[in-house]
């Protein structure tokens, strides 16, 4: 009975490990139903969301096909209506500029009417000349150039004449920047909606005028490449919007690869023009470039591009203004502890701090974020920097005009001309003699000479007299002579009065005869003491107790 008994117990055993493997089995076949069930939904997902995109693709294009077929039909029935308009606008314009080259342009003629002159005859060179001679009144250029370009017979082949001209005087060097900002405006005035994303729609040029345009494009763009591998970069800030302008305008943009183009915008991205200009290029993800606007610590900048391409959202302003405002601060510490805090650090950090704030303030301002960022922080501290910095000139100034008076009371007249205290300047500086000297070389003996006068260490010369400088007949007393004679100066109550004078003669003879005044202790000279042609007296300093 114990036996049969094991049997069993064993089989029971195996059937339960049986049903264990059945079970895994049934497990693992479950599992990969699943996942399969789930990649031919996601299957199934994924091209019923392509069919339905292709679906609207077609449909888009099936729209656009018959919009472009619709324009092409009005285009084709508006052509006599429009080639008509255009034979009568080119015969009057034809007939103005014939007129204008009969009639002389005098110079009574306003600015408006002068213009409209030079573009009717078509002369960019004059045109350019008279641009130039008017830069000081530029906002008045600024408002007429666009109305004057439309006087002429040819807008797009004057802009190219003047750009073609441009191009070659640069090429030589000379003139430039004059030639650059006119040229700017006549391109400004040639495309005035050309910052915005939507450009005209269809052809603008004739093909002849653009294949022209490219021609004066690439040798623009040889020049850079020039530049760019002497190591002097690529255009101006000026130069690369007026270029940019054009490639635009003239629909030249697939010429060049996108590359090239966030190149040159990354560069000059500090020229506000850029920033609206940079949509218009359609080259690759804004966000790119304000990605490389922010690492490179130019926000500001940022700031700008972003509400320019409508990505605020993806780069609060705020945020980035707060940033900058906390670099800047940074900046302008590191520049004057590099500098040791000397005057020339304090100013450079105090400039450059300075003008981060004036940015900030004024892409506050533009953007109309007063509301959101306070700026009177930012005002007080600009006022704040001006103030030290106006007083840091002035003492400047001060020390300056001190260190020159007194390199100035040392010089006498040695012939004529008027200086302080009726005192000439020198062209020299009279030699030096060593202190408690008393004695001269013989040639300095004269005819009838005077005693050796003996003057009180407090005696002032207040007449024509200068000496080099007081140390000259320095002696053991406490008395100045001042830093310049001819200045009034308290007087010791002991001075006494001298009562000799030496006038010179032209010969270089000394005359005894003069004339004493004495005025409370003082003593003055009647006659000039002309130094020019003969040497100083000996002198022999005083002693005293």
């Amino acid at each position: 009975m114990g036996t049969e008994l094991v049997v069993a117990t064993d089989r029971v055993q195996k059937f339960f490990n049986d049903l264990e493997a059945q079970k895994a089995i049934l497990n693992t076949s479950t599992k990969l139903y699943a996942t399969l069930s789930n990649h031919f939904n996601s299957l199934q997902k994924s091209l019923s969301q392509k069919s339905q995109s292709l679906e609207a693709k077609i449909q888009s294009l099936e729209s656009r096909s018959r919009e472009a077929l619709e324009s092409l039909n009005l285009r084709e029935i508006s052509l006599p209506e429009r080639e008509s308009s255009a034979a009568a606008r080119i015969s009057e314009q034809k007939d103005a500029a014939l007129a204008e080259f009969e009639r002389n342009v005098s110079g009574s003629l306003d600015l408006a009417e002068t213009l409209k002159s030079f573009c009717r005859k078509m002369d960019s060179e004059g045109l350019l000349k008279f641009i130039v001679s008017k830069r000081k009144e530029s906002v008045s250029l600024r408002a007429e150039i666009v109305q004057a370009m439309a006087e002429a017979v040819d807008a797009p082949r004057l802009v190219l004449d003047a750009l073609e001209g441009f191009l070659a005087i640069k090429a030589k060097k000379v003139g430039v920047t004059d030639k650059r900002w006119a040229c700017g405006l006549l391109v400004q005035a040639l495309f005035p909606d050309v910052r915005s994303n939507s450009g005209p729609k269809g052809p603008a040029f004739a093909r002849s005028v653009v294949e022209r345009a490219a021609r004066v494009a690439d040798t623009w763009k040889a020049q850079m490449d020039e530049l760019n591998k002497s190591g002097g970069g690529t255009l101006g800030a000026a130069e690369a919007v007026m270029f940019v302008q054009m490639v635009i305008g003239f629909q030249l943009k697939e010429k060049y690869s996108e590359e090239f183009y966030k190149k040159l915008v990354m560069e000059h991205a500090a020229r506000r023009d850029m920033a609206r200009l940079a949509g218009a290029l359609q080259f690759g993800d804004i966000g790119d470039v304000i990605d490389e606007l922010v690492k490179s610590g130019k926000e500001i900048e940022a700031v700008y591009f972003a509400f320019e391409s409508g990505l605020t959202e993806r780069f609060p302003p705020i945020s980035l203004l707060k940033s900058y405002l906390k670099n800047s601060k940074k900046n302008a510490s590191t520049i004057s502890k590099n500098g040791n805090s000397s005057m020339a650090a304090s100013e450079e950090s105090s400039t450059v701090e300075l003008n981060s704030i004036k940015a900030m303030i004024k892409c506050v301002e533009d953007h109309k974020l007063e509301s959101e960022f306070s700026l009177e922080p930012l005002r007080k501290r600009a006022t704040a920097l001006e103030k030290a910095k106006a007083d840091r000139k002035k003492n400047s100034a001060a020390a300056s005009s001190k260190s020159h008076n007194k390199r100035s009371y040392g010089g006498g007249s040695l012939s004529g001309g008027s200086g302080r205290g009726g005192v000439g300047s020198s062209s020299f500086r009279p030699a030096k003699a060593a202190k408690y000297s008393n004695a001269y070389p013989t040639s300095f003996s004269r005819r009838n000479p005077n005693p050796p006068p003996q003057h009180s260490p407090v005696t002032r010369y207040p007449g024509p007299y200068n000496y080099p400088s007081p140390t000259v007949y320095d002696g053991p007393t406490s008395a100045s002579y001042g830093s310049s004679y001819g200045v009034a100066h308290a007087q010791s109550p002991v001075a006494i009065p001298q009562q000799h004078i030496y006038s010179l003669s032209g010969d270089n003879n000394i005359g005894a005869t003069s004339v004493f005044r004495s005025y409370g202790g003082q003593t003055s000279y009647g006659g000039p003491y002309d130094y020019s042609n003969v040497t100083p007296p000996s002198y022999q300093p005083p002693s005293y107790p």
